[in-house]
C-alpha cells in the first residue's frame, strides 16, 4: 500500500480524498494555488504545497508544478479526483515516467477512451450499442458535415471529438443551424481541451442519461456496482441532480446495460474505477455516449446503496490489489440522491455566482451526506468550478428518498452568495420528478428554466 498521496485537486473531492487516505493511514500532500491558501483540503492535509497563481491553467492545470510538488513531498502517488487532470492522458504518462503511482487507468487507456470518436469505434466492434453513425462521423469541414447530417438526418448533435462536461455540444435542426454552430463548438472545444475536433451524432430524442460504475483490477476482472440516472441536467448538459437505481431499468434492461458497459470497459484495456455512460431512448433502447475515466462527482449515490467506498477502491486497486469480489456479491439496497449544490444563479441562466460564506449550517441526521468544502467566513473563489456542496441521501425506497432529501434541503443554511438550493427545493415538490417522469429536457420543460 502507498505510504504517501499527493491530491492533484481542490474543492470536496480534495477533502473526500484525504478522509479516505486518513482512514487507509496514509499521509496525503495537499496542493494549492495562491486563491486556495485559505482552503479546507489544505488545512485537511498533512503537507501543502503552493503549486502557482490563482488562474487554473497556471496551478491546478500546471503539470510540471504538481510533479514537482510530488517528487519534493516523497509521495509515491497521485490522485487526480476529477476534472481538471483526471483525463489527461500526458498527465499520466508523466507520472508513470517520474515513478509515480498515477491513481486511474493506464494513459494508453484515458487516450483511447478521450478520443471520443475512437472510443466508440472499439465498444461497437465489442458489440455495444452506439449512436448512428456507427463508423466515423468525424467532420472534416462544413461541407462534410453537412452531407453527412443529411444523410442521417436532423436534429443532430455536433460533439468535441476530445469532449466531456457537456462542452461544445450544439443540437442543430438544419443545414443553417449546423453551419452557425460549427465555429462556435469549434472555440468552445478549443478552449477546454486543446483542440477543436468535432463529430457528429445522431439526436437522441428525450432520452434518459443513465451511467454504469465500473470497476478492474490489473488482472482482467471487472464488474460492476449498477447504474446512475443522471438525467437532470441544465441546458448546457451540466448535471445538477443523480439517483440509484434508475426507476426505467427492467431487471433484464439492468443485465443487459450492465454486461455492454462490462464489454465496453474490457474493449479499451480498462482498470481502475471508471463510468460507461448511456443514453436511454423513450422505447427502452440504450446507445454508449461516453467513458469517463476517473471518479464521478455523483459516486456518492452509489457508495450510499452498495456500501463501498470507492475512493478507497481506487486506492487499494492502484497498489496492485485484486478486485477480491464478484459480480453476485455486489449488493444494492435501498435509493439514494444527489443534489450539487453550486454557486449559480438559476434564475439568470445558471450564471455563476460568487462571495464570501456568512452561514453555512448543514443538515444532517439518518440517511444523510454532506461532501463540502465550506465553512463560515470562507471566500468562494471565481476562477475555479462553482461546486459548492454535495447533499446526499439514502432511503429505503424513493418515496423515502425524497421525503429525506426534501427535509434536508429545508435544513441547510448557507447564505452570502446565489445558490442552487431553492432550485433543488423545487426539484423535490415537483410532480413530474415524484413519479419519475424524468428525462434531459426535463429542467427547460417542467421546470421552465432555459
Amino acid at each position: 500500500m502507498f505510504k504517501k498521496i499527493l491530491i492533484a485537486n481542490r474543492g470536496e473531492i480534495a477533502v473526500r480524498i484525504i478522509r479516505a487516505c486518513r482512514e487507509l493511514g496514509i499521509a496525503t500532500v495537499a496542493v494549492y494555488s495562491e486563491a486556495d491558501r485559505e482552503a479546507l483540503h489544505v488545512r485537511a492535509a498533512d503537507e501543502r504545497i503552493c503549486i502557482g497563481p490563482a488562474a487554473n491553467r497556471d496551478s491546478y492545470l500546471n503539470i510540471p508544478n504538481i510533479i514537482q510538488a510530488a517528487l519534493i513531498s516523497g509521495a509515491d502517488a497521485v490522485h487526480p479526483g476529477y476534472g481538471n487532470l483526471s483525463e489527461i492522458a500526458s498527465f499520466a504518462e508523466n507520472c508513470e515516467l517520474c515513478n509515480l503511482t498515477f491513481i486511474g487507468p493506464s494513459a494508453q487507456t484515458i487516450e483511447k477512451t478521450q478520443d471520443k470518436a475512437e472510443c466508440k469505434r472499439l465498444v461497437h466492434e465489442a458489440g455495444v450499442p452506439v449512436i448512428p453513425p456507427e463508423t466515423d462521423g468525424t467532420i472534416a469541414s462544413e461541407q462534410h458535415a453537412i452531407k453527412l447530417a443529411n444523410k442521417f438526418g436532423y436534429p443532430i448533435m455536433i460533439k468535441a471529438a476530445a469532449g466531456g462536461g457537456g462542452r461544445g455540444i450544439r443540437v442543430v435542426h438544419n443545414d443553417d443551424d449546423l453551419a452557425r454552430a460549427l465555429p462556435a463548438a469549434r472555440a468552445e472545444a478549443e478552449a477546454a481541451f486543446g483542440r477543436g475536433d468535432l463529430y457528429l451524432e445522431k439526436y437522441i430524442e428525450e432520452p434518459k442519461h443513465v451511467e454504469f460504475q465500473i470497476v478492474a483490477d490489473r488482472r482482467g476482472d471487472c464488474v460492476h456496482f449498477g447504474e446512475r440516472d443522471c438525467s437532470i441536467q441544465t441546458a448546457k448538459y451540466q448535471k445538477l441532480l443523480e439517483e440509484a437505481p434508475c426507476l426505467a431499468l427492467t431487471s433484464r434492461l439492468r443485465s443487459d446495460l450492465g454486461q455492454a458497459a462490462l464489454r465496453a470497459a474490457r474493449a479499451v484495456g480498462y482498470t481502475n474505477l471508471g463510468t460507461v455512460e448511456f443514453l436511454l431512448d423513450k422505447n427502452k433502447k440504450f446507445y454508449f455516449l461516453e467513458m469517463n475515466t476517473r471518479i464521478q462527482v455523483e459516486h456518492p449515490v452509489t457508495e450510499w446503496i452498495t456500501g463501498r467506498d470507492l475512493v478507497k477502491e481506487q486506492i487499494r486497486l492502484a497498489a496492485g490489489e485484486r478486485l477480491g469480489y464478484t459480480q453476485k456479491e455486489i449488493v444494492r439496497r435501498g435509493h439514494a440522491i444527489e443534489c450539487r449544490i453550486t454557486a449559480e444563479d438559476p434564475d439568470n441562466h445558471f450564471i455563476a455566482s460568487g462571495g464570501v460564506i456568512t452561514e453555512y449550517l448543514p443538515p444532517g441526521g439518518p440517511g444523510v451526506r454532506v461532501d463540502s468544502h465550506l465553512y463560515p467566513g470562507y471566500e468562494v473563489p471565481p476562477f475555479y468550478d462553482p461546486l459548492l456542496a454535495k447533499l446526499i441521501v439514502w432511503g429505503n425506497d424513493r418515496k423515502e428518498a425524497i421525503a429525506r432529501m426534501s427535509r434536508a434541503l429545508d435544513e441547510f443554511r448557507l447564505a452570502g452568495l446565489k445558490t442552487t438550493l431553492p432550485f433543488h427545493r423545487r426539484i423535490m415538490a415537483n410532480a413530474y420528478f415524484r413519479k419519475g417522469d424524468v428525462n434531459l429536457n426535463f429542467i427547460w420543460r417542467r421546470m421552465r428554466v432555459e
